[in-house]
């Protein structure tokens, strides 16, 4: 197990301490809701590119890398780059200009300009609920992964603390940093700790990622010793309906996330202009090509190492016999490389599969990689990148919190009549707020998985996709709908986001993974229907809940009444050619023909001078 010296100690302690630092040098800088909504729209366009970028590398996605190379092998990163930059690209070249050019604060302020309040409301609960949700998984998993690694069981050693205790302190040490430095600085400060999380992770893992590379052979190592995947016999697939259904799940996650999630695009859009904006996701999309290589490499590499057996050792020194015994746990000998297998607490054996294999805790890949290879020094500068991507996740989901309840529920709910004073004091209270009921949900999962079989880090890092189907995905179809479909209007907008929400808690709650149990993957009302696997049942929720939203959404719009072309100026892509768009269009006094008016008519002034009508 590891052990935290002195410097690993003082390079968290100095990460901890220099992003609160960081928050408190922005104080003077936040004089509105402005400059804590959105940054003061004054920021550079490459801080707000990696910003992005780092938005979407929160602590689940790092382990989630690491869990699919280990699960797949090198060829996940292959999915993750199909199910990321297309989708980047999209939003950069339409959904972007569109929201910011609307001049909305949020993406739910945005769908109550296109549509009317109640969707606006809808989506804005929609939105809280799966932040919320997923960061105390968030911090679940990291709390637990920090816990399972041992580098806090020496310092409580020391001081006679209960070891139950390092699980709360693991919450704090995440969660409290980033409540002081969101309470004073808002986005600007998320922003910086995006970036600073960002050169945290390449520094921390690009050089244990290369030792490990080397202590395998290099690639060639690699590839020889990456032969069966287990997690084929896991998910219930064969490799080929893995990928497709990963491609699928890539496209369709891909694209509500990097479309709908305000967490995400708000970064985008606290940029200083319309241009700038649309870059953002561009320049994040080059950045993207090269990221999933580095995380998902490292669980190629966990799984490919030597897998540790106890042994003994016998030996003669000076007519004395010693036998030198290591133990290793059976989690550890029955797993593969550095991924441990998962050992069922009540007969202390190793869960098995249908066909007999053993289920291995993938989630566990990355950690024990860190932990394996990492030096002093080094081994604190990785668990600060640990430490780091999961409070900028945390950060930017409560940051975005905030926003989305000042300005969607807030305001137009509650007191129309709000002042920007009143929605600076209402968004920092919403911070605190949510810090408090995103631990909440860590505890409450730590209490749930201790009474039920649903205890370990791979299986809530797998309800994390199912949070989004449900509640995130719904929402692409009313977003595309609004952005490129004029005629579709409030009514239809609203019924078909109940509706596509509906279907997908319906299909989910109606179906269940072939060897999985009611409960946390589906199956709560009744078990119509068993797909071979866990991302085949994510796939068709999806597209059921997209394609119910979109149909329900057309028809009801098509009953309803079209919007004017007024109100959708400037909001809807391409724009609307309104008596606005049209006004720098004149007609030259005594000619026949229609000319710029902001550039000159030489025949029409030598017309005008001669006389000639």
């Amino acid at each position: 197990m590891p052990d935290l010296a002195s410097t690993d100690w003082l390079i968290l302690l100095l990460y901890v301490l220099g992003m609160i630092g960081l928050g408190v040098s922005m104080r003077s800088s936040i004089k509105s809701s402005r400059d804590y909504f959105q940054a003061g729209r004054s920021l550079p366009t490459w801080l707000c590119a990696l910003a992005f970028i780092g938005a979407g590398l929160g602590a689940p996605e790092i382990i989630g890398m690491g869990a699919a190379g280990a699960g797949f092998g090198f060829r996940a990163a292959l999915y993750f780059l199909l199910g990321g930059v297309p989708a980047m690209l999209f939003v950069a070249l339409f959904m972007i200009p569109t929201y910011y050019s609307s001049g909305a604060v949020t993406l739910p302020g945005y769908l109550g300009l296109r549509f009317d309040t109640k969707t606006r409301v809808l989506s804005a609960g929609l939105f809280i609920a799966m932040a919320l949700t997923s960061v105390g998984i968030a911090l679940y998993m990291v709390a637990r992964i920090l816990e399972a690694l041992r580098i806090f069981d020496k310092l409580f050693f020391a001081y006679g603390w209960p070891r139950e205790g390092i699980f709360l302190v693991c919450i704090l040490l995440a969660a409290v940093p980033v409540l002081i430095y969101v309470l004073i600085a808002g986005l600007r400060a998320t922003i910086m700790g995006q970036f600073v999380q960002f050169v945290l992770l390449v520094a921390g893992f690009l050089p244990i990622v290369w030792i490990g590379l080397k202590n395998i052979g290099g690639w060639g190592g690699l590839s020889s010793s990456f032969t069966a995947l287990d997690s084929a016999s896991t998910l219930g697939l064969r490799p080929a309906g893995i990928a497709g259904i990963a491609l699928t799940l890539g496209f369709v996650l891909g694209a509500a996330r990097w479309t709908t999630d305000f967490s995400v695009l708000q970064m985008a859009m606290a940029a200083k202009c319309a241009d700038s904006a649309r870059r953002i996701p561009v320049v994040a999309a080059a950045v993207r090509l090269a990221v999933p290589f580095l995380f998902v490499l490292a669980g190629a590499i966990a799984i490919s190492l030597p897998t540790q057996q106890s042994k003994t050792v016998v030996r003669n020194e000076n007519g004395a016999i010693y036998h030198e015994i290591t133990i290793v746990p059976r989690a550890i000998s029955e797993g593969r490389g550095l991924v441990p297998a998962l050992i069922d607490p009540a007969t202390n054996n190793p869960r098995l599969d249908a066909a007999g294999h053993a289920l291995h805790d993938y989630a566990m890949a990355t950690p024990n990689l860190l932990a394996h290879f990492a030096t002093t020094g080094l081994l604190g500068l990785a668990i600060a990148g640990l430490l780091a991507s999961l409070m900028s996740s945390v950060a930017s989901c409560i940051v975005a919190v905030s926003s989305v309840y000042a300005c969607d529920l807030y305001q137009p709910i509650l007191r129309k009549d709000a002042s920007d004073a009143d929605l600076l004091r209402i968004a920092r209270w919403m911070v605190a707020i949510g810090v408090l009921l995103s631990g909440g949900v860590a505890f409450t999962i730590a209490a749930f998985s201790g009474k039920s079989s649903v205890n370990t880090i791979s299986a809530w890092l797998v309800a994390l996709v199912p949070v989004f189907a449900l509640l995130q995905a719904p929402q692409l179809a009313t977003c595309a709908l609004g952005v490129f479909f004029r005629r579709t209007s409030g009514h239809g907008a609203f019924a078909g986001l109940v509706a596509g929400m509906v279907i997908a808690l319906l299909h989910y709650g109606l179906t269940l993974p072939a060897g999985a149990h009611a409960g946390l993957h589906g199956g709560w009302l009744a078990v119509l229907y068993r797909y071979p696997g866990i991302p085949a049942q994510l796939c068709f929720t999806i597209v059921f809940s997209f394609f119910a939203n979109f149909a329900v959404a057309w028809v009801v719009s098509m009953a309803s009444g079209a919007p004017p072309n007024t109100k959708l100026e400037g909001i809807t892509y391409p724009p609307v050619a309104t008596k606005k768009a049209k006004s720098k269009w004149k007609r030259p006094r005594n000619t026949g023909r229609w000319c710029d008016a902001n550039h000159s008519c030489f025949r029409a002034a030598l017309r005008l001078k001669s006389g000639h009508s």
